[in-house]
């Protein structure tokens, strides 16, 4: 292992000061760009500042939570901005949310000011008698109908200020900026209290990974309620003087055309996107733009889809060297221009002291597998805490280092390589089972869409391995003939006992497999269990 950074002050920094930063600097240059639509440097924070001093009217002091529901625009980047020029908690909600998902995240964020589209504002209104510290909704757009609505309900016209004059609040570089509520694939999500300098050193953290420079046009249709786009796109930009160009919502057919308009140089993106895009036929905005790109970024990025983006797209670079999470924003990362190494997310870094450790806490020699652990090398880089969670903060600070629930390794160079989720890691009969590999080797199979393989409890009391199957639309497969292919295909040890067709999974709002819930659900009457089919698996 090579020699760690000791502690250090950082560069502490917050967001309204880099906000007040670009708009001296670089005042009526474009920054932001949205469906045509350009604004400055300066008019960002004149914006900013006229819903800040809008939103002081309606009582909003520092520390105050406020909600906001909003698809991506113009205006969503200017609220952000207002909020924490109050010194106010911004807390942006997943805009598929309804009912009790909802109600869950905005009761637990205690928001006395909910924002939203005014379509999104009739689901507040539906779970607003559950929201005992809402006191108004403030829509944008359209009056909606909300007939019982007993709070009071405000047009955005009526936060936007005439007083574009800064706010006189002393915010600091611990303050929390926003809440960003985790997946919640485990149980009920939980809010991250991310403070101005965690956000502003997870840019910096970004223009290291891209280099990015001022220059740069950056698109992306990646949605502003997710930390991503807010703090490694809108926040990296404004921070080294780029321009920023946000799209509504990812789509094929417009991607080129987009690309092709805005005169971007460069994309940032998430997972299914970019095979997507790699796989999609040709296009005439397609050929017209080929080489454009100079760079497009983020994960998972596989090396071969990278290949087609290089070679089909002309993009000069493709960027996919980071591990982290909400929590610790980026705990590895590949510098540009660094060597990567297959299946690897980055290198250590100065920011983050990142161990493997064994179940007792014991760190493991390199190319050996355990969970991830993590401590800051800087004040105020990592989450505070679980918002009103002290219990659930604690849990996940053993021994006072933040035990992810990822297992890794790192090699002897320091290459970090992502295994599994911890409880979905199997020990079967001394053999230790992925079930991120397992469901990676089924994903080649030409019938499968997707495919969750996870843990259910022998009668023996061992974990047994079961793959829950979703079927590409009119393909035809049984049971027996995968687990056959699957013989051929995995080793020995890793071929599933069960498997299950469904014709979907239990999801989260956010699309994400919810494993806990198949684990629980165990072996059902429809599951197939290959050895009481009688197939017996020789040792290979």
């Amino acid at each position: 292992m090579k020699q760690l950074a000791p502690w250090k002050a950082g560069e502490q920094d917050t967001i309204n000061a880099v906000l007040r930063r670009a708009a001296e600097r670089h005042g009526d240059r474009i920054f932001l760009e949205f469906l045509g639509d350009e604004y400055s440097f300066a008019e960002v924070s004149r914006r900013a500042c006229r819903l800040a001093n809008g939103l002081s009217a309606l009582g909003v002091k520092q520390g105050d939570t406020v909600v906001t529901i909003l698809d991506n625009s113009a205006d969503a980047v200017f609220i952000w901005l207002a909020i924490n020029k109050l010194g106010a908690i911004s807390v942006p909600i997943n805009t598929a949310l309804k009912g009790e998902f909802l109600r869950h995240q905005v009761g637990d964020a205690g928001a006395g000011v909910i924002i939203a589209e005014h379509d999104y504002a009739e689901r507040v209104a539906a779970i607003a008698d559950r929201l005992p510290e809402l006191r108004t909704l403030v829509y944008r757009g359209d009056m909606p109908n909300l007939p019982g609505f007993k709070q009071s309900m405000l047009p955005w016209s009526e936060i936007l200020s005439t007083n574009t004059a800064d706010q006189d609040v002393d915010v600091k570089p611990r303050d929390l900026a926003m809440l960003i509520y985790t997946g919640g694939t485990t149980g009920p999500s939980k809010g991250c209290m991310i403070s101005h300098n965690y956000a502003v050193t997870f840019a910096h953290q970004m223009i290291r990974l891209t280099a990015r420079t001022q220059d740069a046009i950056t698109w992306t249709p990646l949605p502003l309620f997710h930390k991503n786009a807010v703090c490694s796109t809108v926040l990296v930009n404004l921070m080294i003087g780029a321009r920023v160009s946000i799209y509504t919502r990812f789509s094929v057919s417009n991607f080129w055309p987009e690309i092709e308009r805005t005169k971007a140089t460069d994309v940032a993106m998430l997972a299914a996107m970019f095979p997507m895009i790699a796989k999609a036929p040709d296009n005439d905005a397609m050929k017209r733009c080929y080489g454009q790109l100079f760079a497009a970024w983020g994960a998972p990025f596989p090396p071969d889809i990278q290949a087609i983006w290089k070679e089909r797209f002309g993009v000069k670079h493709t960027v996919a060297g980071g591990f982290g999470l909400s929590e610790c924003s980026l705990m590895t990362l590949l510098p540009f221009g660094t060597p990567a190494r297959p299946g690897s997310s980055g290198l250590r870094n100065e920011w983050f002291d990142v161990r493997i450790v064994d179940d007792n806490d014991v760190e493991l020699p390199p190319n050996t597998p355990g969970e991830i652990i993590v401590r800051p090398r800087m004040p105020h880089i990592m989450f505070e805490g679980y918002w009103r969670r002290p219990e659930d903060t604690l849990k996940v600070m053993k021994n006072q280092w933040f035990h992810t629930g990822d297992i890794g390794m790192f090699d002897e160079d320091d290459y970090f390589y992502f295994v599994d989720r911890k409880k979905d890691y199997l020990r079967r009969r001394g053999e230790n089972i992925s079930s991120f590999e397992v469901e990676n080797a089924f994903r080649a199979h030409e019938a499968i869409e997707d495919v969750a393989a996870h843990a259910v409890l022998d009668p023996l009391g061992e974990d047994e391995l079961k793959v829950t199957i979703v079927l590409k639309a009119g393909a035809q497969l049984d049971a027996e003939t995968l687990c056959k292919w699957s013989i051929e295909h995995l080793p020995y040890y890793a071929v599933p006992r069960y498997f299950e067709f469904r014709t979907d999974f239990p999801r989260s709002p956010v699309g994400r497999i919810l494993k806990y819930e198949l684990r629980d659900q165990g072996v059902t009457p429809t599951t197939w269990d290959r050895e009481k089919a009688g197939i017996v698996i020789k040792k290979r």
